[in-house]
């Protein structure tokens, strides 16, 4: 009998993952016989040279993209072959998504975005649920914000408003873009430790893409890809060790 995701303590995994562009000659590499697992309530981050495939690694693990070769699990839920009407209802249902741009609707009002998962799924959040909304607000400052919209606000309240969004539904695992990225560094940090913060207190599941060693130095776990492949799966790392670990890989990619 094949061993269940859960029974891994994994939210998430990939066997085997292989993804392709072009034919022949001409064929691109992303990812090249890639297997590894998000681990359940733990701070997880993809770093890697411009290129190595990080984006790509997480597009197929959030079921945005489909894998060339081997398979994807969310939970204990197999995911490979899924069509794109089913994948979409299993991300608006398990899946978070946090990213660079914010991707917030622009006329909805903050309490309108934090609540569109629900209204894309037909569904209206229970009492416990509004409470814990009521409460995200609160610890992310944004209870006087409610009746705000996007263009109202500084890019870190956009930020958070996306972060609110994403904890709504208590999803299985959060996928992150470089959260940061568009965002001053003090900003960043904030954003950062609410990430931080979630895990903490919620027992939370992050996966986080970014390129920035500061942003990787709040994870528990920081995978390094090059070249499509995992080269280095490392616990809880300060910024410079980050840093000599990058400059190494860019070197040698270079």
């Amino acid at each position: 009998m094949e061993i269940q995701t859960s029974d891994m303590g994994l939210v998430a995994r990939v066997a085997q993952l292989g993804k392709y562009y072009g034919d022949g000659e001409r064929r691109v590499t992303a990812l090249d016989d890639v297997s590894i697992g998000i681990r359940r309530g733990q701070f997880t981050a993809i770093m890697g040279p411009s290129g190595s495939g990080k984006s790509t690694l997480m597009h197929v693990m959030a079921g945005l993209d489909t894998p060339s070769e081997g398979r994807v699990w969310l939970g204990d839920d197999e995911i490979t072959g899924l069509g794109d009407a089913a994948l979409t209802k299993l991300r608006r249902r398990r899946i978070g998504f946090v990213f660079q741009a914010f991707n917030l609707i622009p006329t909805l009002d903050v309490r309108g975005n934090i609540l569109l998962p629900f209204q894309l799924d037909g569904s209206a959040p229970t009492a416990e649920e509004q409470r814990r909304i009521d409460a995200l607000l609160a610890r992310l400052g944004l209870q006087d914000r409610v009746r705000h919209r996007p263009h109202e606000l500084s890019g870190g309240q956009q930020q958070r408003v996306a972060i609110a969004r994403a904890l709504a539904t208590r999803p299985d695992v959060i996928f992150a873009d470089e959260p940061t990225g568009a965002l001053d560094s003090r900003t960043g940090r904030e954003v950062l430790g609410l990430l931080r913060s979630a895990v903490e207190t919620s027992g939370q599941s992050i996966a986080m893409v970014t390129h920035d060693p500061i942003a990787a130095s709040h994870a528990d776990r920081i995978l390094f890809l090059a070249d499509g492949r995992i080269v280095a799966d490392h616990g809880a790392m300060r910024p410079e060790e980050i840093s000599s670990v990058m400059l190494q890989l860019e070197r040698v990619q270079a």
